[in-house]
């Protein structure tokens, strides 16, 4: 009876000592098989992504800030013929986390303030060249500008159901540009922190700005956004992390220089745009972003 239970337990110990073997030697090979992936990801190559920034596309005479419908026309055209795809912004987001590949030639169409001719006029032109763009509006336009006099192509802003009808297309997202931030008239320079204002009652009034922005575009068009685009290109150190809390996951400066794009997300906090001026030719100006 004592030998049986002698060779019982000597067994139950070899067992054991083969369990923590046998344990060991997958967590090994797990690890190698992370850190192998890790080694491929972070080896890869990051890829170049040039970004456009358009505000109003219109008939009225081009300036920095509007162009024609002929030059985004011709924009759209040089970039389809020199072998660019436009991307949104949730496939950028995707590849940040290991979803998806890019393009050889990716490239980012961005829209500021909302104007109605994005729909109207911008929109039929990215249709026709099989492309797609962002466009992030300001609340407080959409709620106050939009309905007060709507859809004049020259100067009217997005109502609620113009930005339904954006999203409906399959070829537009839609960006935060702050609710009612979009000002450098006043002591505050689109969303910066002041100079006299504590961390906390900055977090709250930018918390707040976006908050609202969000709940609106929730409850009159079902999405909310995950970009966020800086009101003249203006932010403080202490507006990133406001930002990522209210559910940005991509913020738009501007800042002139060309992405880089890897595996990491955190690139897409800070992403650089090009904006297109309509003093400039299409040629002069797709020079100026691509000869990077």
């Amino acid at each position: 009876m004592y030998k049986c239970l002698f060779v019982n337990k000597s067994m139950y110990r070899l067992l054991i000592v083969l369990f923590i073997i046998l344990l060991c030697t997958a967590f090994f090979i797990a690890g190698k098989k992370i850190f192998t992936v890790s080694a491929e990801k972070s080896s890869e190559k990051a890829v170049l992504l040039p970004v456009i920034m358009y505000h109003s596309v219109c008939e009225k005479t081009p300036s920095d800030y509007i162009v024609n419908p002929q030059q985004f026309k011709n924009d759209l055209a040089w970039l389809k013929n020199n072998g660019y795809s436009s991307v949104s912004a949730h496939q950028l987001i995707d590849y940040t986390h290991g979803i998806g590949e890019l393009p050889e030639k990716p490239v980012f169409i961005t829209f500021d303030d909302g104007f109605y001719n994005n729909l109207s006029l911008a929109l039929p032109l990215l249709e026709k060249f099989d492309m797609c763009a962002v466009v992030s509006i300001v609340g407080r336009y959409t709620d106050d500008y939009a309905p007060a006099d709507p859809h004049v192509d020259n100067y009217s802003y997005l109502t609620w159901s113009d930005i339904s009808e954006l999203i409906a297309s399959g070829r537009i997202e839609i960006g935060s540009h702050t609710y009612d931030l979009h000002s450098n008239k006043s002591e505050r320079h689109g969303c910066t922190k002041l100079a006299s204002e504590t961390v906390e009652k900055y977090t709250e009034m930018l918390s707040t700005d976006i908050g609202l922005l969000n709940t609106e575009l929730i409850q009159n068009c079902g999405i909310a956004p995950v970009v966020f685009a800086y009101p003249f290109g203006a932010l403080s150190q202490e507006s990133l992390p406001v930002i990522r809390d209210n559910g940005i996951l991509m913020t738009l400066t501007c800042r002139e220089d060309i992405n880089l794009i890897t595996r990491d997300s955190d690139c897409l906090y800070g992403i650089f745009r090009y904006n297109r001026s309509g003093l400039l030719t299409t040629e002069e100006f797709m020079e100026k972003i691509t000869k990077n």
